[in-house]
């Protein structure tokens, strides 16, 4: 929830600490605490027992865990996990929070969204828990102008160089959930316009990402992607009703940028780590038309840049 979020909640409540309605820092630090309670709970229930090495039990009045469990398997004291569900004002370090956010199995945006509603430094950046090799984006630089990118199986976009950022972006400002390419075919019009083959290449896409599923099939990140895609889109829901699926392939895509024109990219894909899945995917041009416009592209980019 953003500071603005906060602001309007606080307002909705009518609980502004100065009688007009506007939320004082102290209501907005509250609000905070409630949120980050309903968080926690909401991913405390979506983690099977048996997810973290607990014997399944017949009788449990809430599904998921409990919040003992939670508290025992992150290292900390009962009462106090209990109070930080319950909102109270109490103060939480980041290596609490770390044993918390990987006990609930959080993704990167999930961890960053715990640190940020407990007003938390997180120590622990988004490239390490991604485990990206800091030679990648060094690699990506270099390929300019043919756009490249490195992803994860979940089609997170990791890194990225500035021709891929023209191609398909931006990516600057998003959020880490947002820069994620299934997301961006299905939600971003831009993306669906400028993506000739948009049909066939979803298709495949999804194929793909249920294909990588399998080794990731109670993992909540996954599931989660797929229930957000489900409400987003229809189109996606009924690709993914067909169970189709598909192993990462090099081939030909075709894009139409509104300043160069009809661009025809052959992707190849480099693999990283073959356990997660992250893989760099090079575009470079199946023709010398579409060399000339990358080049063009990438000229254009560099003189508008506001450096």
């Amino acid at each position: 929830m953003s500071e603005q979020s906060l602001v309007e909640a606080g307002r909705a409540d009518g609980r502004g600490g100065d009688g007009t309605g506007t939320a004082s820092p102290r209501d907005i630090a509250a609000l905070r605490r409630r949120e980050l309670a309903g968080f926690l709970r909401s991913r405390r229930e979506r983690i099977a027992p048996e997810l973290v090495g607990l014997p399944p039990a017949p009788r449990r009045r809430t599904p998921g865990l409990r919040r003992e469990e939670v508290a025992t398997l992150a290292g900390v004291g009962v009462t106090w996990y209990t109070w930080l569900e319950q909102g109270r004002d109490i103060n939480a370090s980041p290596q609490v929070l770390d044993a918390v956010a990987r006990t609930l199995m959080l993704d990167p945006h999930e961890r960053d969204h715990v640190f940020r509603l407990a007003d938390v430094p997180d120590g622990n950046s988004q490239a390490e828990c991604r485990m990206l090799p800091s030679t990648a984006q060094v690699l990506l630089d270099q390929l300019e102008p043919f756009p490249a990118v490195v992803r994860n199986a979940r089609y997170d976009v990791l890194a990225y160089n500035q021709a891929f950022d023209t191609l398909i972006g931006p990516f600057g400002d998003l959020p880490f959930d947002e820069r994620n390419s299934l997301w961006r075919m299905f939600t971003v019009p831009h993306c669906r316009e400028r993506t000739l083959d948009w049909e066939e290449g979803t298709r495949r896409m999804v194929a793909e990402y249920r294909s990588a599923m399998a080794e990731h099939v109670a993992e909540p990140a996954w599931k989660c992607l797929v229930s957000k895609l489900t409400k987003a889109s229809p189109e996606f829901a009924e690709l993914w009703e067909r169970h189709e699926v598909a192993s990462p392939e090099n081939l030909t895509k075709r894009y139409l940028h509104p300043d160069v024109g009809l661009l025809k990219l052959n992707y190849t894909h480099l693999w990283l780590g073959q356990r997660l899945g992250t893989r760099m995917t090079t575009y470079t041009p199946a023709d010398e038309q579409t060399a000339d416009r990358l080049r063009a592209l990438h000229d254009r980019s560099l003189a508008t840049a506001p450096w």
